[in-house]
């Protein structure tokens, strides 16, 4: 059988075998996918918007859950030493599971560690922690913060939006 022949004859029947909703069976340990490694947080940075204040985390790998807390100070995990950052009201951000580094333990992590900000809700930001598969970033503020956490993809990231009034 002439090889132009047979390259349709072959793809004459995937499209039959797929359209008929069979499958070829793969065993189990060759359709394991890898092993997914611990996405890393790169980056925070932060903008002023008219009604709101965003911090942005970002991720290399996928998104890790995400939690927020409200805390009374802020301290940096394994030291417990206290944050040197001003203000009256204080969140707790944590990713799980994350790292800030690289398998031979170096920062891959190239924000702000400690930084005073100038914006109508979010006055500053610190890493405190990259210990044991989490990630953990203090935010301060003046006044009490209402904010809401989502995720976005491509390029994976975290966003927190602190409201405030209208500046505009």
């Amino acid at each position: 059988m002439p090889l132009r022949q047979r390259q349709r004859l072959v793809a004459v029947a995937t499209g039959t075998a797929l359209t008929l909703g069979v499958g070829i069976a793969v065993p189990a340990a060759a359709s394991a996918a890898p092993a997914t490694q611990t996405p890393r947080v790169v980056n925070a940075r932060w903008g002023g918007h008219c009604t709101y204040d965003r911090l942005v985390i970002d991720i290399r790998g996928y998104v890790p859950t995400v939690s927020v807390r409200r805390v009374s100070e802020l301290r940096y995990d394994g030291s417990g030493r206290k944050v040197p950052l001003a203000g009256r009201y204080f969140l707790e951000i944590r990713l799980n599971p994350a790292q800030a580094h690289n398998e031979a333990g170096k920062s891959v992590y190239r924000g702000p560690k400690l930084q005073k900000i100038y914006l109508p809700k979010l006055k500053g930001i610190a890493l405190t922690g990259d210990y044991e598969a989490y990630v953990t970033f203090g935010a301060a503020f003046n006044t009490k913060p209402t904010y809401k956490t989502f995720k976005l993809h491509g390029p994976e990231r975290v966003v927190l939006d602190f409201k405030h009034a209208n500046v505009c």
